[in-house]
């Protein structure tokens, strides 16, 4: 097995992260990722409130007697098919077990379930030889075309 603690390049070196992946409503990403920031950074290099978010797919379940949403929804009947929009929130934070307990915690408060999908893996990130004034032509300071065009 390579250890990759080891790993180094010119362009950089590899971190042990926890890699977690949010299942959520699009327009709940911000309250979350906003909760999550009191109590961690999500540092990417120089970067703070990295994240990515996935293109709106769906999600589906059966509800079984007794779940929220047999209790919530007025006729409602358990064992039918539910399904919804979601899109897939990734963070990544140090392997740590104190702050991955408070990444979590803030998630779950924030989060629109009482159990939310979350996928938590042990994953090695990427980090570059960081160098602001590179003159690396693909930069995107470089390229002439800068950076893409803002969604929000």
């Amino acid at each position: 097995m390579t250890d990759l603690k080891t790993y180094r390049a010119k362009s950089g070196r590899l971190v042990p992260v926890y890699t977690l992946e949010v299942q959520t409503l699009a327009e709940d990403t911000d309250r979350i990722l906003d909760e999550v920031i009191k109590v961690h950074p999500l540092a990417f290099g120089r970067y703070q409130r990295n994240a990515s978010i996935s293109a709106v797919g769906r999600e589906t379940a059966r509800p079984e007697p007794g779940s929220t949403t047999t209790t919530h929804v007025d006729g409602f009947e358990a064992g039918a098919t539910e399904t919804y929009p979601m899109v897939e929130l990734k963070i990544s934070i140090e392997r740590d077990l104190e702050q991955l307990a408070a990444v979590m915690d803030a998630i779950i408060h924030a989060h629109h379930y009482e159990e939310p999908v979350i996928f938590v893996r042990e994953d090695w990130a990427s980090r570059a030889a960081y160098d602001p004034n590179s003159e690396n032509p693909n930069r995107w300071w470089n390229n002439g075309k800068g950076l893409p065009a803002r969604i929000e």
